[in-house]
C-alpha cells in the first residue's frame, strides 16, 4: 500500500484499486482508521483522539490532492505524495 504523507507519527496511506467510497488510511501507533475524502467521516477503524484531530485537519487542506490520488490509484498507479503537516 502506498504511502502519501507521514507526519508526527501518522502514516496515511492509499489502496491500488480500493472499494468506494473514497478514502485514505492513517495508522498511528499500532491502531489504523479509514477515512473518507468527501466528507472527512470515519469509515473504519479508530486513533487516539489526539492522532485523529491531526488527521482530518490534514485531511481538510488536502482534499482535491486526495482526490487525485484516488484517481491515479484506480489506474493502479503511482500516487503522488501530498505534504506532512508542519
Amino acid at each position: 500500500m502506498p504511502e502519501i504523507s507521514r507526519f508526527y507519527g501518522v502514516v496515511i496511506r492509499m489502496f491500488h484499486n480500493e472499494h468506494p467510497p473514497p478514502h485514505f488510511h492513517a495508522e498511528y501507533a499500532g491502531s489504523m482508521v479509514e477515512v473518507t475524502i468527501e466528507t472527512l467521516e470515519v469509515l473504519a477503524g479508530s486513533l487516539p483522539r489526539r492522532a485523529l484531530v491531526l488527521v482530518l485537519d490534514w485531511g481538510a487542506l488536502h482534499q482535491q490532492e486526495l482526490r487525485e490520488d484516488w484517481e491515479l490509484c484506480r489506474r493502479k498507479e503511482q500516487p503522488k505524495k501530498i505534504q506532512p503537516l508542519d
